[in-house]
């Protein structure tokens, strides 16, 4: 099958062999895969990953379990062993043998198929259309911050970063009843979330008043000094983003000001389904570009410009 590999150097489309199924894997048919800033940092030597890109994904098992053969699904990227202290704590994204799609040790979704614990799949609902659906993992992670953090209403919160994973933790915020105030470079990205109700200014614009909770989207790594001089003392800044830089570290901030700093990574899948099935999450305005799995490594070049949100790989038929 074709997949694009990342061999440490370069990243293009090669042929792979067919993943296969059992009793615990199934194998899935891939429609569409989205372009991650995770993905683009990989490339730039993050985590020191080297095979198939690509964690989100929606497609159709074609192999496995009766029970899933045919039907469309998206599925949750952390392969636990389910046998450690962790798992049988309900921890499996922390698994410390876990396998991760397409970022730790395990094939991606950039390709023709790709192979799922059955048990990370989740059924997609027939109104969501693949457009939408591909946004799951990240829409997942978005909703981990009120698995993490008690969001209330009025509560004044500021979203730092206007990419494709600050525009959804924005959405999923607002839908608490907080006071949230986007932050970012981009005029033409804040406006997708003023059109739902949110709160937005550009980084000139804003007044920097302290916050409740701040989460740090950047992409960068100077955004995490940034989210703690946003919060107020005794505040909480949740940091989302993965980066392969490194930057110097000023902890006095958290210190002084008694900041409890909250570190978020993947999230539920059920309530981000359930927001995908009720529209009360836009995702599909936030597609930029739809590139052919022959030609991914022009799309995660694509994915990398200034401007571009979600770049979709597609499968042909």
């Amino acid at each position: 099958m074709r997949a694009l590999f990342w061999d440490g150097s370069e990243a293009r489309v090669v042929h792979r062999p067919e993943p296969q199924a059992n009793a615990d894997m199934a194998v899935v048919r891939v429609a569409l895969a989205g372009v991650c800033n995770t993905d683009l940092e990989l490339v730039k030597g993050y985590m020191g990953f080297c095979g198939v890109l690509g964690h989100e994904f929606v497609g159709t098992v074609v192999d496995g379990p009766e029970a899933w053969r045919g039907r469309r699904v998206v599925g949750e990227i952390n392969f636990a062993c389910d046998r450690c202290a962790l798992c049988a704590r309900g921890l499996q994204r922390h698994c410390p043998n876990r396998r991760v799609m397409g970022i730790l040790n395990v094939d991606g979704a950039f390709a023709e198929q790709v192979a799922v614990p059955v048990g990370n799949l989740h059924a997609v609902p027939d109104n969501v259309p693949d457009d939408a659906a591909v946004f799951t993992e990240p829409l997942a992670a978005a909703f981990e911050i009120l698995e993490q953090v008690r969001v209330e209403p009025g509560m004044e919160c500021v979203v730092l970063g206007d990419g494709k994973l600050g525009l959804l933790v924005a959405q999923v915020l607002v839908r608490t009843g907080a006071r949230v105030l986007a932050v970012g470079k981009h005029e033409d990205k804040l406006r997708h979330l003023r059109t739902r109700g949110v709160r937005t200014a550009t980084v000139d614009e804003w007044k920097r008043e302290p916050a409740d909770l701040v989460v740090e989207a950047t992409g960068s790594a100077s955004g995490f000094a940034l989210a703690a001089a946003a919060a107020r003392p005794r505040g909480t800044v949740v940091l989302k983003s993965t980066v392969a830089e490194t930057a110097p570290l000023n902890l006095a901030p958290l210190v002084i000001n008694e900041i409890t700093a909250v570190g978020s990574r993947c999230g539920p899948f059920a309530p981000a389904l359930r927001a995908l099935e009720t529209g009360t999450v836009d995702v599909c305005s936030l597609i930029s570009a739809r590139v052919p799995l022959v030609r991914a490594d022009e799309g995660l070049r694509l994915a990398a410009e200034p401007g571009v949100l979600k770049v979709l790989i597609c499968n042909e038929e």
